[in-house]
């Protein structure tokens, strides 16, 4: 019997964070009503809603930016109302390499980074 691994969840632990929603042409405004309600409901601050490949993100992506304060209510709340979407969520320490690895969570099923970017 194979066991498969187990899927980091987030964990209130950093002082600042971001989740990246993924999304594509079918979810595109799912993904954009829950960042913007995320947003007037947390005060998140949210980011462009790339329609193309950014960074390490094998998908199209939005990014919401928060912090530790506003963890314990947004994250609970994302699961529940992400509808299908899958949701990388990491520390930002200023290290991008470690941030998108050892600090990254999942909401949904992860996704393999384009981790070349941070010279990896």
């Amino acid at each position: 019997m194979t066991t498969s691994p187990m899927i980091p969840r987030p964990r209130n632990v950093f002082a600042q964070y971001h989740a990246h929603v993924y999304f594509d042409e079918k979810s595109t405004e799912q993904a954009r009503e829950l960042c913007q309600t995320a947003t007037n409901l947390f005060g998140v601050a949210m980011g462009r809603v790339h329609q193309k490949l950014v960074g390490p993100h094998p998908h199209w992506s939005c990014q919401l930016a928060f912090d530790s304060t506003q963890f314990d209510k947004l994250i609970p709340w994302l699961e529940e109302r992400r509808g299908g979407l899958n949701v990388l969520v990491h520390g930002v320490t200023g290290n991008d390499l470690e941030d998108h690895t050892a600090n990254a969570s999942w909401l949904g099923e992860p996704a393999r980074l384009n981790l070349s970017i941070f010279g990896g």
